[in-house]
């Protein structure tokens, strides 16, 4: 279940409110055996997060599907040196029984009974009302902003305005379509050329060129040159002297100040790659 971005702000006794989470959404499914940790793309998660996994096979409890978050320790989404906690905020099976038709909070208090928690397993505690209050708290603590849910609402398989985002900061996936050559002291590319989905056709969003260390240029630049391709995959790509464009098939999160009118982003800084969004439901929120 996925949530609206919205720019509503309010607090109502109907809602609950949770803080928004920067990490890698993760569903976990165990029905007897050992778990099995899947990515919003249904890529295996297992591998990356063993600790994880771990602790979750040692739970005394062993058919249960729970949805959450695996995030750094540091709450930087861009930190890949761990150790990482998997933030659980939603029970969709128990005991062979499907909950997703359940109340929203009846499914919270099945949860809270449902699992040990003990790090890396943390239980998400929500607000209930106080949904302005939490926002400005959020922000000014630097988090990413509060997911507001309907306290009656049910767990769908699709995106729902019963789960609305409040974001202190715009930003959102893009996918890179391409990057302009290093300048000066850079290393590896100089910006990333990325874009979102409109239907069949990738739009032009713009050049992402901060956010990077060392590191992470190297490892992108490994990641993107065997993509190379001849032609650019944006249908409105302006005119670049230099320029590599690559298969649109990998997707990063940035942050930036707002939209403009044509369709760009301004002051776009990179956040990280994401592994768990397929590029072609990357779309402007």
């Amino acid at each position: 279940m996925k949530a609206v971005l919205t720019d509503a702000r309010f607090s109502d006794p109907d809602w609950i409110f949770e803080r928004k989470l920067d990490g890698i959404r993760c569903i976990a499914i165990r029905d007897g055996g050992a778990v099995r940790m899947l990515s919003r793309n249904d890529l295996s998660l297992n591998d990356r997060y063993p600790a994880i996994g771990a602790a979750l096979d040692a739970q005394s409890r062993t058919r249960f599907a729970v949805d959450g978050e695996i995030v750094s320790a540091s709450g930087r989404f861009q930190d890949r040196s761990g150790p990482f906690l998997f933030h659980v905020f939603d029970v969709l099976w128990l005991d062979g029984e499907d909950v997703r038709g359940f109340p929203l909070l009846e499914r919270k208090a099945r949860l809270r009974d449902a699992l040990s928690w003990q790090d890396p397993v943390r239980l998400v505690e929500y607000r209930e009302e106080a949904g302005e209050a939490m926002f400005a708290e959020a922000c000014a603590s630097g988090w990413e902003g509060v997911i507001a849910k309907r306290a009656d609402s049910v767990y769908t398989d699709k995106r729902s305005k019963d789960w609305l985002k409040f974001k202190c900061e715009h930003g959102q996936e893009l996918v890179i379509g391409g990057f302009t050559p290093p300048k000066g002291s850079r290393t590896e590319f100089g910006a990333l050329l990325v874009g979102v989905y409109e239907g069949d056709r990738l739009h032009y969003a713009g050049k992402v060129g901060t956010g990077f260390d060392r590191a992470e240029l190297a490892r992108l630049a490994a990641l993107l040159r065997p993509l190379a391709r001849e032609d650019a995959p944006f249908y409105d790509a302006p005119r670049f002297r230099d320029v590599t464009w690559v298969e649109p098939s990998l997707v990063a999160q940035v942050g930036f100040a707002e939209w403009t009118n044509d369709g760009r982003l301004r002051h776009p800084r990179y956040l990280g790659q994401r592994i768990d969004k397929d590029p072609r439901a990357v779309v402007r929120e």
